[in-house]
């Protein structure tokens, strides 16, 4: 079973064995709205936890996708490069951005896990 980890700055990462996915979450693409641009990190990119790593476009703003945990990237989501709109349909899943190898799993442990999500979310209204 994957697990679902959340930052403050609304990113996802679902951990898969040694590796995992990143995205962002539900609330950043509904406050995002349509979005029209995203643009992954380099296969081979070293990442480090809180790195930018990603850029996702809207109508409304640009925003920079900050990597949720250290690792090297070892895929990209060609699908959400071309067609964008993905993010908005199904964020968590089809609209992952890209997949590292991750280089410290004890760095997920200190993120959200989703019922700490939804009350930090709580705190946002």
């Amino acid at each position: 079973m994957s697990e679902l980890r959340y930052t403050k700055d609304h990113e996802y990462i679902r951990i898969e064995g040694a590796e995992a996915v990143v995205g962002i979450s539900e609330h950043a693409q509904q406050q995002l709205g349509d979005v029209v641009f995203a643009e992954a990190p380099p296969v081979g990119k070293i990442l480090k936890a809180g790195d930018p790593a990603a850029v996702v476009e809207s109508v409304k703003a640009a925003s920079d996708v900050f990597a949720p945990a250290s690792g090297e990237v070892i895929a990209v989501n060609s699908e959400v490069e071309a067609t964008p709109g993905i993010i908005n349909e199904d964020a968590l899943g089809r609209g992952w951005l890209y997949r590292i190898k991750l280089s410290d799993a004890g760095e997920v442990a200190k993120l959200m896990d989703e019922a700490a999500y939804a009350d930090y979310l709580k705190t946002l209204d």
